[in-house]
Formats: structure tokens, sequence, C-alpha cells
């Protein structure tokens, strides 16, 4: 008798311990729960990304249940699909380069997208489009970045942001940071002696934005800008009669205390050298100087309400082969005070 009631129960808890999970506490990865039996597993991802949240409900049978979390999630991310805009670079026979919007999340992870277009519908993408990409796993840490390009497609011709040899320089990057302090409308409008050559957001006659105080800006539909960007091409005549003269290998650290010297925050300070270090740090030399006058001549900012504080950052440097001897620059900033906008922007002499 007693043999007959222990079979079902034998049975009982075998097929419970095959077939019924078990829950697991959460993962500190933003929630994602692990549902254990020995034969599967279920997964209720709740994963943060760089760019969302990452949900879904997955069944994995054996052997995959018996793989970690963090395997699992190698083999989810991979089919993930991320969407971006920016402006086409530099176009080959098999790959392109896009450098994405400073509002998509892919522009922290690099300013330079690479990807191969072999297998992409044909578009007739030139240098200066706008285009959207959708792609799948993760930005590559290389430089450019690489990504496995699923789609593009082309949004605009209206950024023509190459570069014109008959020119002396070309105003790579210029941003505005708009800081009020409480919410306020904006108006921005470029006075530029040349050729405003590429902005973003568009900007017609002028930019008309809303500005939070913490920088974040909004356009009237409603969608988010960290800053208005825009290059131009002009033939201004940039001073070097004072400077510094930087080792390549150096840039970075001078560019740390320089701008910090100049009034940028550590936000600000951060996105300049991104952008810039790239290009200047395999050079063996650089001479750099910061514009003042001959800048704000050239191009003249017209904000409405007119800030408390203004701060203007640009630096004009060339690269050299052997050291140069300069009077060095005393650089300086005004506090800030009240409703206070930033700019930094650059150029290579040529």
């Amino acid at each position: 008798m007693k043999k007959k009631i222990l079979i079902p129960i034998t049975v009982f808890v075998l097929l419970a311990v095959l077939f019924v999970p078990v829950p697991k506490s959460a993962y500190k990865d933003g929630g994602t729960t692990e549902y254990c039996a020995l034969t599967y597993k279920i997964v209720k991802w709740n994963r943060l990304t760089s760019e969302e949240t990452f949900r879904k409900t997955k069944v994995y049978f054996f052997p995959d249940n018996f793989k970690s979390i963090d395997n699992l999630w190698e083999e989810e991310k991979t089919s993930l699909e991320s969407t971006f805009q920016g402006v086409v670079r530099e176009v080959y026979d098999t790959t392109v380069i896009v450098e994405p919007f400073a509002e998509e999340g892919e522009w922290r992870s690099s300013d330079k997208i690479s990807f191969g277009i072999t297998k992409l519908e044909k578009i007739n993408a030139q240098v200066g489009d706008v285009v959207q990409v959708t792609y799948t796993g993760e930005i590559m840490c290389t430089y450019p970045a690489q990504i496995f390009a699923k789609s593009w497609k082309l949004i605009s011709k209206e950024h023509n942001c190459q570069e014109d040899e008959s020119v002396l320089y070309v105003a790579k990057k210029p941003v505005i940071y708009l800081y009020p302090k409480k919410k306020t409308d904006v108006t921005v409008s470029l006075s530029l002696k040349g050729k405003l050559t590429c902005a973003y957001p568009k900007y017609g006659d002028m930019w008309r934005v809303t500005a939070m105080p913490d920088g974040t800006l909004y356009d009237k539909q409603g969608k988010q800008y960290n800053y208005l960007y825009w290059e131009g091409e002009t033939n201004a005549e940039y001073d070097f009669s004072k400077g510094f003269c930087v080792k390549g290998e150096d840039t970075a650290a001078f560019l740390e205390t320089a701008l910090s010297r100049l009034g940028l925050n550590r936000r600000e300070a951060n996105e300049f050298i991104i952008y810039w270090l790239p290009l200047m740090q395999e050079n063996k030399y650089n001479v750099i100087s910061f514009q003042n006058e001959a800048y704000v001549n050239t191009a003249q900012l017209n904000i409405t309400p007119a800030p408390d504080t203004l701060i203007r950052v640009f630096m004009a440097y060339k690269p050299v082969k052997e050291f140069v001897k300069i009077e060095e620059q005393t650089l300086f900033s005004p506090k800030r005070i009240g409703f206070t906008a930033v700019e930094w922007g650059g150029a290579e002499a040529k």
C-alpha cells in the first residue's frame, strides 16, 4: 500500500523538478527575472541599455536553460535593432561613414560610425546628405566605430557640410548651449561673414526653442536637443601671434586645463575634446590659439532674451612637424551669472 502511494508522489516530485519553474531574485540590470526548471528557463527581460529598457519574455529550453544570464544576453542583443540619423561624411565603394547628430545616443559612442553598404538598398547618398540608419547589435569600439547596418534611407539633401578648398577656414561644429534660470522661449540668430553650410536643428532665419535650466532644448514639435549646431565657411584671418605649441600626445591634458580656464563646464569640455582630440592627437605638434575678436567679428550671435553671461570658445589650430616658439596666450572667462549662453567650435588652418 505504501509503495502504491510513494510512486505517484515520486512522479509528482520529479515532474515538478523537471517542469515547474522556480523564481530567482531579480538582477540589478534593470529588473530582469529568471524562472528556472530543470528542462527550461523563462526569462522576463527588463534590462537597461544605452538607449532604452529592453523588455521581453522568452523561454529557453535545454541546453540553453543552463546558460548564464550574461551569455543569454550576448545572444539577445545581436538581434536588437537601433536607429539613428546623421550626416554622411565619407562615401566609398563598400562602406560609408556617418556622423550621428548629437541628440542621438550613438554620438556618445563615437562622432563617426562606419558600416558596409554592399547588401543595403542603393540610395545614392552623397557627402553632406542626412540619412537614417537601422542596425543590429552593439557599436564596436573602433575609430571610426563600426556597426552592422540592416537598412538606411535618405532623409534630406539640405545639410551640405563639405569643405571648400577655396576658403581659408571651415568653422567646424560650433555648438550653442542655453542655460536660463527658468523655462524660457529663446530665439538665436547667426550673422556669418561667409556661408552657412550645415545647421541642426534646421535653421531657416533663426532658431526658435524652449530652453530649460539644465540646458535641454525643445523645438515647437517638442523634439529634444542638447544644443544648437552649425558649420560654416569663412575667409576669417585668425590670429596666431599668441597661443601654445602642444605635442599631439599631450593634446587631451592641455585641452582639459585650457577649457576649464575658458569657462566650459565638464559636460561642455568633454564634448569639445571628444570631437577634436581624434583630429589632433596624431599630429607631432599643434599650434593652438583661442580666438576672440576675429571669431566674434566673423560670426555674430543674436540671442533673445539676451543672456546675462555669454561664453564663446573658438580654437584655431595648425599641425606642425617641429616645436614652434610662440608667446603664451592668457586664458580667462567671465563668471557664470544668470541666464548663461555658451558656444564652442574650432577650425584647422590650411
